[in-house]
């Protein structure tokens, strides 16, 4: 952690000193495993290493998967039974990779909104934050693609679906959406396109965390309080850290424990649950499903894309002011990524003097009602399109960006703040020891 100081790495052998002077790995994943962690993580601290033991699970069991896979639409969807049928614990390797990906996003969520609500953000966290919702995208264009590649019927209709939305951006669209596709329609090109990135696409993700932790490193973590470390001595700064071996590594390691049980009960007992059982119907063009849904973890923003229909009153005034350029479905496409948008947006939309919620009294209700409305939206994206679905959606939508566009910006002026305290061993003396008689002061002073 830069301007922290800290034991280093010392080769004390003959082979270890001559190792470090050609490479010097050894140092590295010491200083790496030994940095000084601020000593008041609470458990919201524990989704890294889920993420990162999604991630070696994922690659694992998809290369596994890959030698039996064959990216052609006459056999794609029969190769994918044979796995389950055919290759040894193939059915269980299968399993571990589907339900690995919901995994991978419920942690990733979690993830994101303990960043939100502690405003881990916050400068000098920024390059940061934006190198993680870069990792978040590479996961959701990774978990598309995969879901196509089992050919089912819900894989081929989502394809079109998604891909589709590309053919609404005025003028170069259609180019971009045949160029994804291969050709005109979903077919065997795409398949093939599909496949090769969703084998490339993780090992991009696993060069974005490696960056991610560099950056994470650099500035040195969040915690609940907001402070920062102190940085003036080895003897303040340990006051207010632990190495993060072996504290915080049992402690993730408890925690991954607990998240496994879990995982592989949901995979052993009801591995089908999150699925859409119309994947397992074979793909057909000329038959589609009454109800077309992505999977779950995209259900929020799919609900965002379906909220702007022709008939919203926003919508009509930007197609009349762009002359039809923007219509309802461009719209929609635009208010879906820009969903995304926004929360890349978060560090310069908070004005907030005070980084985390603890000690934000209004911004705790506004952000309970983000997660509820995060919640809703999930609900909505899954169900059939309704009058009362489609009003939910809208008014869940125009709250969504509401709250990083202006309730967040308005809240760092309005808003009086709690109380903070001085230092991190103040806080974890607090919640940890008897009290010390430390002080405390304000975000204004």
């Amino acid at each position: 952690m830069a301007g922290i100081p800290h034991d280093h790495y010392e080769p004390k052998s003959s082979g270890e000193k001559w190792l470090h002077k050609r490479l010097p790995i050894v140092e590295l994943i010491y200083n790496t495993i030994m940095i000084p962690t601020p000593k008041n993580l609470n458990y919201m601290w524990i989704w890294g290493v889920i993420l990162t033991f999604c991630l070696a699970l994922q690659i694992i069991t998809g290369i596994v998967l890959v030698m039996h896979y064959t990216p052609h639409i006459d056999l794609a969807f029969a190769s994918v039974e044979h796995i389950m049928r055919n290759v040894n614990g193939g059915y269980m390797i299968r399993y571990l990779h589907a339900n690995g990906a919901s995994l991978f996003f419920m942690a990733i969520y979690l993830h994101i909104f303990r960043g939100l609500y502690y405003g881990s953000y916050k400068t000098p966290r920024e390059v940061t934050w934006i190198i993680g919702m870069l990792i978040y995208l590479a996961i959701m264009g990774t978990a598309f693609m995969g879901y196509v590649l089992p050919w089912g019927q819900m894989s081929f209709w989502g394809a079109t679906v998604i891909t589709g939305l590309f053919g609404a951006i005025p003028g170069i669209g259609p180019d971009i959406q045949t160029w994804l596709l291969g050709g005109p329609a979903v077919d065997n090109a795409t398949l093939n396109r599909f496949f090769s990135l969703h084998y490339l696409l993780p090992f991009v993700i696993a060069g974005l965390v490696a960056l991610h932790i560099w950056a994470l490193h650099t500035t040195g973590n969040s915690n609940p309080t907001g402070v920062e470390v102190r940085r003036g001595s080895k003897q303040e700064a340990a006051r207010d850290t632990l190495p993060f071996w072996p504290y915080y590594i049992i402690k993730d390691l408890f925690a991954l424990a607990v998240i496994l049980a879990i995982f592989f009960a949901v995979v052993s007992f009801m591995p089908n649950y999150l699925g859409h059982p119309d994947n397992y119907i074979e793909a057909n063009p000329l038959a589609t499903p009454a109800h077309i849904v992505p999977e779950w973890y995209f259900l929020p923003f799919y609900a965002i894309l379906r909220a702007f229909t022709a008939d919203v009153l926003i919508v009509q005034i930007t197609q009349f002011i762009t002359f039809g350029i923007i219509d309802a479905k461009f719209f929609g496409v635009l208010a879906m990524f820009g969903a995304i948008a926004v929360m890349v947006l978060a560090p310069w939309l908070d004005t907030s003097a005070v980084r985390s919620g603890r000690y934000r009294p209004m911004f705790k209700w506004w952000f309970a009602l983000l997660a509820i409305d995060f919640i809703v939206l999930m609900w909505v994206g899954s169900q059939t399109p309704t009058p009362f679905t489609a009003w939910v959606s809208l008014i869940a939508s125009y709250y969504w960006f509401a709250y990083f566009l202006i309730i967040l910006p308005l809240l760092g002026v309005i808003e009086k703040p709690l109380p903070i305290p001085v230092t991190i061993e103040e806080d974890f003396n607090a919640h940890y020891s008897p009290p010390q008689g430390g002080t405390k002061t304000t975000a204004a002073e």
